[in-house]
């Protein structure tokens, strides 16, 4: 299952010469909706009770790979030997983790506690006991269950993490802003829950899981529970009050009538350079790693016509990711909901972009993004640099290098043709006098393209991009129409 994180996190930009804002900053609309966080309070619920194992100090990794031969379970777009390529990649983001061995293994029964049969099992116990220095196994499967991590644990002597974990610890590390850190923690209940039931059953087995707390009735693994309901209940309290923060921004944009372009693909795809390159926003900071950016950001663009739009570095994608998680983090997913275009970012030099984009368009599908979006979403082959004599099989997508930012001007004008067609804006040509308000209007209110001056009679002809609302109030003020 596919997977997609974003977080929000809006700037202030200028509008190019204008003058216009763009963005707002997370204050700004703070005081302006009332629903304020003390960072003290987000940061007390994100530190509160981080999984044990995954936050803090380092790790010299293991990683298995299982290889399923057939079943539901089988990937059919991809390899073991690529799966395991990005196992590694996960884990070597990670400051002070790297890895020390790695071992593809097949099997016949993923579903079982040990993954394993018999016999490769006992081959992978001895070949972790008898490698030195290892401190973790990170096996690369969307989920383990609780039980299957304590059996792995006892059989192998050191911590295990599964793919759920692993990348919930790069998104603890890579959290700047308080949505993100919010959504992260309400990740994380389902893990301590799961860790929860296997401490109690250790201690029942022990003789002391089940005794009452103090005469208060509950036993410890009640009070347990109560306290991680009670965790998710303030963390859910407080995104919601970011949720409230995220529409206010969102009516904001919409009213000031700034096009929002979308930019989303699968993680390291090269969304971030793309949108630099698109505004020469130089804040901007690319890096070539997974989930380098966590936070949604919107950075202000114009187009051929001169018109402005805002374009979103919204989602990384990664597939195999168990629906808990998507669970937590599908709030933010409203603002692809809410775009007048999308802008599908390919890493085309990289062996799994065809399996990338199939996980991308599942999540798409998952999540429900409206038909009028998903027929007009504009793909993009980047990274054509890397290509040796490339050539598209695919005539409808634009190739780009968003490196050497070629290919862009194409790209702008795709964007501009289905920006005029989503946002129901009209070109038109309009005569208007020069002794009046009306062009310094025009320039305000909509996108000047081309302004034609007749000196004599002291009027010119603009031709403008225009929404109907801002025409209707036009005609209103000029012609009293």
């Amino acid at each position: 299952r596919a997977f997609a994180l974003s977080a929000c996190r809006f700037k202030r930009t200028d509008s190019f010469n204008s003058g216009q804002r763009t963005g707002f900053t997370e204050d700004e609309v703070e005081e302006q909706d009332g629903d304020f966080i003390e960072d003290s309070e987000v940061e007390e619920l994100f530190q509160e009770q981080a999984p044990e194992g995954i936050t803090g100090g380092q790790h010299r990794v293991f990683i298995i790979q299982p290889d399923v031969k057939w079943g539901r379970k089988k990937q059919h777009l991809t390899t073991a030997e690529l799966m395991m390529a990005e196992a590694v990649g996960l884990v070597n983001t990670l400051d002070n983790w790297r890895v020390v061995d790695t071992v593809i293994l097949s099997t016949k029964t993923p579903e079982k506690k040990r993954i394993f049969g018999k016999g490769n099992f006992q081959f992978l116990t001895e070949k972790i006991r008898q490698t030195s220095g290892i401190t973790a196994v990170f096996v690369n499967v969307e989920r383990l269950s609780p039980l299957s991590e304590v059996k792995l644990e006892e059989a192998w002597g050191v911590k295990v993490f599964d793919r759920y974990s692993v990348v919930l610890h790069i998104f603890r590390c890579n959290a700047r802003t308080k949505e993100a850190k919010l959504q992260i923690s309400l990740a994380e209940i389902p893990l301590l829950r799961s860790r929860l039931k296997n401490e109690i059953s250790n201690m029942d087995q022990q003789g002391g899981g089940a005794r009452y707390i103090g005469g208060s009735g509950e036993t410890l693994f009640e009070v347990q529970q109560r306290l991680l309901k009670e965790r998710e209940m303030k963390i859910c309290s407080a995104l919601e009050k970011l949720r409230r923060k995220r529409h206010l921004l969102r009516s904001q944009r919409t009213h000031r009538e700034f096009p929002v372009v979308s930019v989303l693909g699968y993680t390291n795809c090269g969304k971030t350079t793309l949108i630099k390159a698109l505004t020469g926003d130089s804040g901007l900071q690319p890096r070539n790693q997974l989930f380098a950016t966590l936070d949604v950001t919107v950075h202000a663009g114009q187009l051929p016509s001169r018109m402005t739009v805002l374009y979103v570095d919204t989602i990384g994608f990664l597939s195999q990711l168990p629906h808990q998680l998507i669970d937590s983090f599908s709030a933010t997913m409203e603002d692809i909901k809410h775009s007048d275009l999308l802008i599908h970012v390919r890493d085309i030099s990289h062996p799994e972009t065809v399996n990338q984009k199939v996980n991308v368009l599942n999540i798409l599908k998952n999540l429900e993004i409206p038909e009028r979006l998903m027929s007009s979403m504009v793909e993009v082959h980047n990274k054509t640099d890397l290509v040796d004599s490339y050539q598209s099989a695919e005539p409808s997508a634009l190739p780009i290098s968003a490196l050497e930012e070629r290919g862009l001007d194409q790209l702008k004008k795709a964007v501009e043709e289905q920006i005029v067609k989503s946002t129901g804006k009209h070109i038109f040509d309009l005569k208007v006098d020069l002794s009046t308000p009306q062009l310094s209007w025009l320039y305000k209110e909509a996108t000047v393209r081309d302004v034609q001056v007749n000196a004599d009679d002291g009027s010119a002809v603009v031709k403008v991009i225009i929404s109907n609302a801002a025409y209707g109030r036009y005609k209103k003020l000029f012609t009293g129409r």
